[in-house]
């Protein structure tokens, strides 16, 4: 009896190595490529970023502590201020609103980058619907998502070069009357 059960054991765990190693040969190429790969919170990521020896344990729990700051977007109704978190880092990054079930309406959190490029994101573990707002680098809406699906592998895109992204709850873009081309000014961290 035991035996039979040690084999069925070890047949499951080399079939699970076998669909890691498979993943793992996907990883690969799309390194070699130069492909983009999903990270845990929806950032697209270059592969090369990703790792997976050594990597950490899955993320399962909402990120906290992090630094905040004031963000105003002026749109044709007013000023509309909002305190946000600043996603900096990669690790913050990817972790994002992830597993958050909710969130006051004038918060959210806001993903700087260095340089502009074409931004995605998907809402993977993101319990609330958000609306993804996307900022060029003069502080001007440059395109807007709205009303993410949560838990969506749909990837969202900026469809033009962005360095940054601000989350808010789903529906203020509308609420506020937001619009591209309105002003989005906030303290970058430093």
């Amino acid at each position: 009896m035991r035996r039979s059960w040690f084999r069925g054991a070890r047949a499951v765990t080399a079939m699970r190595g076998l669909r890691v190693m498979r993943g793992l040969r996907v990883l690969r190429t799309l390194a070699v490529t130069g492909a983009m790969a999903v990270g845990g919170a929806g950032v697209l990521a270059p592969v090369a970023a990703l790792t997976v020896a050594g990597s950490p344990p899955p993320i399962v729990a909402a990120q906290s502590g992090l630094a905040t700051t004031p963000l105003t977007i002026s749109t044709a109704s007013g000023k509309h201020r909002y305190t946000v978190e600043l996603a900096v880092t990669p690790e913050q990054q990817q972790i994002g609103m992830m597993f958050r079930k909710t969130m006051p309406r004038d918060h959210g959190m806001i993903f700087p980058f260095a340089t502009p490029r074409v931004l995605t994101f998907w809402m993977e573990n993101t319990y609330l619907p958000l609306d993804l707002i996307f900022i060029g680098s003069a502080g001007k809406v440059v395109s807007v998502a709205a009303d993410a699906k949560p838990m969506s592998r749909e990837v969202l895109s900026s469809g033009v070069p962005a360095n940054a992204v601000l989350e808010l709850n789903g529906g203020e873009a509308a609420r506020i009357g937001l619009k591209v081309g309105d002003s989005v000014t906030y303290k970058a961290a430093k």
